[in-house]
């Protein structure tokens, strides 16, 4: 993680001493919401198992849709072996292991899935959230501060795009709910949250 970390560091020193006010994209456009793409709905597949959306398809909620053709969802360690015995069932297949914990999956038309397992401690509590934090297709999408969580630790330079983006469009009320999200369980990451709050709120506004 270490490692992971000074990277993310870098690129984020890096953003901070190029970036300028505005994004070359109108605030209408970064404001929109959509769900134009759709994904397979798994709430009658994995019943009342808990799970919620992750990864690219979550931030649609927080930001601009951008294009992806995976489905990411988070299902606790222990509810991992029932998920995937209801996605066997209805016809889903096995493709391979994630290096991160879980499994990627096939629809029965061709949509990529990936079952991500998690085990922090936060990560019931996100899951129960989900369930009143939907998109506009009905997916359970994980709220903000655990996302921004989740993508902060991957560490990915599109996560750290995403990350701030959705920050800079968040309000001050959902910015503290993440400060305090990083306290508990991140606090040596709380460096690298405000600078990419700052780095997102500069991106909405006007040059």
């Amino acid at each position: 993680m270490s490692d992971k970390r000074e990277a993310r560091r870098q690129l984020i020193a890096l953003a901070r001493r190029l970036q300028r006010p505005g994004s070359g994209t109108s605030l209408r456009v970064l404001r929109e919401r959509t769900a134009d793409m759709q994904f397979p709905d798994l709430r009658p597949i994995l019943g009342p198992l808990p799970w919620a959306v992750a990864g690219a398809v979550a931030t649609r909620l927080y930001m601009p849709e951008r294009a992806t053709r995976d489905l990411d969802i988070a299902v606790l360690r222990r509810d991992r072996a029932e998920a995937e015995r209801k996605l066997t069932g209805a016809g889903f297949t096995r493709q391979s292991e994630l290096a991160i914990g879980g499994s990627t999956w096939l629809s029965p038309d061709g949509t990529p899935v990936d079952v991500v397992e998690l085990e922090a401690p936060w990560a019931a509590k996100a899951i129960v959230e989900a369930q009143n934090n939907r998109d506009s297709q009905g997916l359970p999408v994980l709220p903000l501060p655990y996302l921004v969580l989740m993508k902060l630790q991957a560490g990915r330079v599109q996560d750290l795009a995403d990350v701030t983006r959705m920050l800079g469009q968040a309000d001050e009320g959902v910015l503290n709910a993440t400060r305090q999200l990083f306290e508990r369980h991140a606090p040596e990451d709380l460096d690298d949250l405000e600078s990419l709050i700052a780095l997102g709120q500069l991106e909405m506004r006007n040059p």
